[in-house]
């Protein structure tokens, strides 16, 4: 079952990948995405907003040499899973690789959509086994 309360953050310089990536999640039938073009409008989003990001998508390029992304999101109570893509520093043979169980690095330009799925596979699948056990528990 999805959850279709996640706040979804997508960070790009450029709008046709951000409306690319958006349109990702709309097919995966998840709607609450904010997308932003400057880091400078996600560390607002980030530091100030009242509730916390389940997912931050973010091009590494936009924080090109004035913010560390990946100390940045690890351990980020404001940020509950991230994807960097376009990383120089990703592997190569690998598609995407874990920092850390809440954050995902990828070489790839722009990430596709079995990254999107994989990614939502690991933010959402919590809620949904609570959900069963909840379920389950119901009818015992």
């Amino acid at each position: 079952m999805i959850n279709k309360a996640l706040r979804i953050l997508i960070a790009d310089p450029q709008h046709f990948h951000r409306m690319k990536v958006e349109r990702l999640f709309n097919g995966l039938n998840y709607y609450r995405v904010a997308p932003v073009q400057s880091i400078a409008e996600l560390l607002t989003l980030v530091d100030y907003g009242c509730e916390p990001f389940d997912v931050v998508v973010i091009n590494a390029e936009l924080a090109m040499g004035s913010l560390d992304l990946l100390g940045f999101f690890l351990d980020n109570p404001q940020v509950r899973h991230a994807l960097i893509y376009n990383e120089p520093s990703a592997p190569l043979q690998v598609k995407s690789g874990f920092a850390q169980e809440n954050v995902q690095i990828s070489h790839a330009a722009l990430p596709n959509e079995q990254a999107i799925r994989q990614l939502m596979a690991l933010v959402d699948a919590p809620q949904w086994k609570q959900a069963v056990v909840e379920q389950r528990r119901a009818y015992a």
